[in-house]
């Protein structure tokens, strides 16, 4: 659907800008298509409404509100910018949003997006996270702790249990600060290489 902009069309590539016609208003073109008479040009026929860019829109909109059998809100235009816009930027990312809408983002941050009743619903709704556990079943930090200097106890293969289960998991990261606590463990503090006699004193010069 091709919006014009009069108020910005002085600036290159900003007279009009092609939205999506999305599924919410998509339902009431179409049936206002079907019950239209043929050779109807417009989807509001009211005789009374001026169609040339210098008439009063919002004047335009508020008939057409009226004769919905509503009442106009305040601030019409900027409401109803502020409303749609609020709902595209909970599903799409906000420079999609901003072209959609014409506006920037610091406008759009300072003047049009806001916080609503759903928002505060959504966030009070979701379940209590199970203690000892992260996102996803993934276990926290502190329990990988746990589980690296128990099985740094351990001798043989089964030390390196909790290594092997940290990188399937893709939590490697959460094991940094047991690093000094496992080397004291699993690695001698004479190296990989077992000690050689006889080469202590040359290693030492080396």
């Amino acid at each position: 659907m091709t919006v014009h902009s009069p108020k910005t069309e002085h600036h290159e590539g900003k007279a009009s800008r092609i939205i999506p016609i999305f599924p919410e208003l998509r339902s009431y073109l179409e049936a206002a298509f079907d019950a239209a008479v043929p050779g109807t040009e417009h989807v509001v026929s009211l005789a009374s409404i001026r169609r040339d860019r210098y008439a009063n829109v919002r004047t335009r909109m508020k008939k057409i509100i009226r004769s919905a059998g509503l009442e106009p809100w305040p601030k019409l235009f900027q409401n109803l910018r502020a409303t749609r816009e609020t709902e595209l930027a909970q599903q799409f990312p906000i420079h999609v949003v901003c072209e959609w809408i014409g506006n920037s983002r610091p406008v759009a941050l300072r003047h049009y997006l806001r916080v609503t009743d759903g928002d505060f619903t959504l966030a009070t709704s979701r379940p209590t996270p199970t203690p000892g556990a992260a996102k996803g079943g993934a276990q926290t930090p502190e329990a990988l702790q746990n589980q690296v200097q128990q099985g740094a106890a351990t001798s043989g293969s089964d030390s390196h249990q909790p290594i092997k289960d940290a990188v399937t998991a893709g939590s490697l990261p959460a094991l940094a600060g047991s690093c000094e606590k496992l080397q004291s463990v699993l690695v001698p503090r004479t190296g990989f290489e077992p000690v050689t006699p006889g080469l202590g004193n040359r290693c030492s010069i080396l």
